[in-house]
């Protein structure tokens, strides 16, 4: 299976990570005006949020459509699918 397929998930992850991107440059805005710190903590962490749900919605994508294709391979496809399994689950 191609690594680089674009995945039906992909354009929702892009949508995510675009709206962390905006909610960002206001927070560094926020940092820039002295606006209140629980303000601008609050705002952080709702970015570590949506980075993060983005970055698990990407592993899960990738775990059920290109590691579930490959583990039903051949018996080397299936090692390298698992391996790649260990290597990707670092990043939960």
């Amino acid at each position: 299976m191609d690594k680089n397929t674009l995945h039906q998930s992909h354009p929702d992850i892009v949508l995510r990570l675009k709206r962390a991107e905006g909610h960002l440059r206001s927070t560094i805005a926020m940092i820039e005006a002295g606006r209140n710190c629980v303000e601008v903590a609050q705002q952080l962490h709702a970015i570590e949020k949506a980075i993060t749900n983005a970055k698990k919605a990407l592993i899960h994508d990738h775990v059920d459509h290109c590691l579930d294709a490959q583990s039903s391979s051949d018996v080397e496809s299936a090692k390298a699918a698992l391996a790649e399994f260990k290597e990707i689950s670092k990043y939960l």
